[in-house]
């Protein structure tokens, strides 16, 4: 049971410090998953966050889903995407309350500002560290580099770009056969 209540707390702290989508997750992953509890590795991180973005849902749930699966099999899985998603859930209820005009006030307007200023620092942060952790040899450097041009200058769809990064991937990656 302790470990079910370790993995719903670090899972609430993920929550509720986590602004900003999918991209800003990842340095509140590290903090709290590698460094401080070292349940996971950074390529573990990366291969998680790989597989949420091409499955269906919000990729911050999927990898709890992930991370709890793993330490804790499917119990663990819902505990740890309940973690996660608790915080945002209250505060939801509470803004609902005062929806109305809290977005008028100019406090409100100023904090969201500045919000918006950290959460695209925390994604450049996640950026650079997604391109150390995958750019390790040519060959995807090459797939990244096409990958980029696709939807940067030619607006490719994710899924055409993924599912064609995946395939170089598959050609590319492969073990070759001895042949003896």
């Amino acid at each position: 049971m302790r470990e079910y209540l370790e993995l719903l707390r670090a899972f609430i702290i993920i929550g509720a410090t986590t602004f900003g989508g999918g991209y800003a997750i990842v340095p509140v992953l590290e903090r709290e998953l590698i460094k401080k509890r070292g349940w996971i590795g950074m390529d573990e991180v990366l291969d998680f966050y790989t597989i949420a973005q091409i499955t269906p849902g919000v990729i911050a749930v999927n990898i709890a889903s992930f991370v709890g699966y793993k330490r804790k099999g499917i119990a663990g899985s819902a505990v740890a995407t309940i973690g996660l998603v608790l915080p945002g859930v209250c505060l939801m209820l509470l803004v609902s309350l005062f929806v109305k005009h809290f977005a008028e006030y100019l406090l409100v307007q100023r904090a969201l500002a500045g919000i918006r200023l950290a959460v695209c620092a925390l994604i450049l942060d996640t950026s650079i560290k997604l391109l150390k952790g995958v750019l390790k040899n040519y060959k995807a450097i090459i797939i990244s580099v096409i990958a980029f041009v696709l939807s940067a200058l030619f607006s490719v769809s994710p899924v055409y770009v993924i599912l064609g990064a995946g395939l170089a991937g598959f050609l590319l990656f492969r073990p070759r056969e001895n042949k003896t």
